[in-house]
């Protein structure tokens, strides 16, 4: 009689580990919640000290209280930087894509120049005054300078070293007229010394109107490119085998970076560092995937941006440091030492 032996006992299957997709996924709700924290302290905090009850009360409540006028512009302070914020991130991306440099920023084609040289023009020798006539010479300014670097770079036929070598070109062109302009133009000196070092002190719902529809339309087509510029980043045969067309993607690049930046630039004047820094340290924990690079970067450039302007209201009290200025002190240490840490990987 033969007896059946008792069966082996199963050996109890590990979990599987979580995919990156999931990872990745998990990473952008985290930056999304601590963007909102770092929205809601961009609303609280500020050169003037204000309670708990009264930013609530400003938020949902109208009473009229110096408290909810405070509020309210420190509001739409905040609207424009979310805005601008991710503006710049996304034009950096887009750039870096481009040009194959991972260090590039929107300043690397002229385009912060295109819209200083603007402004400095129209103050001097338009008369103009405000922040509603600043912003549309602005736009165009960085526009026009987009499409010169375009052409120049060699337009259907132009490659990534030829549109930064425009751009470097016309940079160095623009701001020795800006600078002899306003040496020569001590009003335009006085005015355009408050808009060059990049400021959200002067956001208002206009400001914010006006600027709205290009930033989105920049973003729906920054976004729509991530797969022809992935494409793109395996080099001009694989991308063409593909089915990528690399004069269309680099033109609507070129497109994208210079409504984005250009609408920014245009509402909060020249801040630099934000579209270089944010997109490099994303793509050291996401890889070269430009689907994840692009919203990642659009969440987490407001949270510098937003932070650094919060920094700004916090150590110059009762005064405040502008957000360019405060930027600028950080992104200087954090670009050398990803210079310093990308020589060393390639040694």
């Amino acid at each position: 009689m033969l007896v059946e032996s008792p069966p082996e006992p199963r050996a109890e299957t590990a979990p599987a580990p979580p995919t990156r997709r999931a990872v990745r996924a998990f990473g952008l709700l985290l930056s999304l919640a601590i963007l909102v924290l770092v929205a809601l302290a961009s609303i609280a905090i500020g050169a003037k000290e204000l309670s708990l009850g009264q930013v609530w009360h400003g938020l949902f409540e109208d009473s009229g209280t110096y408290g909810d006028v405070v509020v309210a512009e420190r509001l739409s302070r905040t609207l424009l930087g979310l805005l601008a914020g991710a503006a710049l991130g996304l034009a950096g991306a887009v750039l870096q894509a481009l040009t194959r440099n991972p260090l590039a920023d929107p300043g690397l084609l002229g385009i912060n120049a295109g819209a200083s040289a603007a402004v400095v023009t129209a103050i001097t020798y338009f008369g103009v005054t405000s922040l509603s006539g600043y912003v549309w010479f602005a736009f165009f300014g960085a526009a026009a300078v987009g499409a010169l670097v375009w052409f120049l770079g060699g337009s259907r036929g132009a490659t990534p070293v030829r549109l930064a070598l425009a751009g470097t070109a016309i940079s160095a062109a623009l701001y020795g007229y800006l600078q002899a302009v306003m040496i020569m133009d001590e009003a335009a000196l006085g005015k355009m010394r408050f808009w060059t070092v990049g400021s959200l002190a002067s956001a208002t719902d206009s400001t914010i109107t006006q600027v709205l529809p290009f930033l989105l339309t920049g973003t729906v087509l920054a976004l729509a490119l991530a797969r022809p510029l992935n494409a793109m980043a395996m080099g001009d045969d694989t991308a063409k085998a593909l089915g990528a067309d690399l004069n269309r993607t680099r033109a609507l690049s070129m497109l994208a970076a210079t409504v984005l930046c250009g609408a920014a630039t245009a509402a909060c004047g020249p801040i630099v560092f934000v579209g270089l820094m944010v997109p490099h340290v994303v793509r050291s924990f996401t890889g070269p995937d430009l689907r994840w690079i692009l919203p990642y970067a659009a969440i987490l450039s407001p949270v510098l941006l937003l932070g650094a302007d919060v920094i700004g209201r916090i150590v110059a009290r009762p005064s405040e440091l502008q957000v360019g200025i405060v930027t600028a002190i950080l992104g200087g240490p954090v670009f050398i030492f990803l210079v310093r840490r990308r020589r060393t990987a390639q040694l």
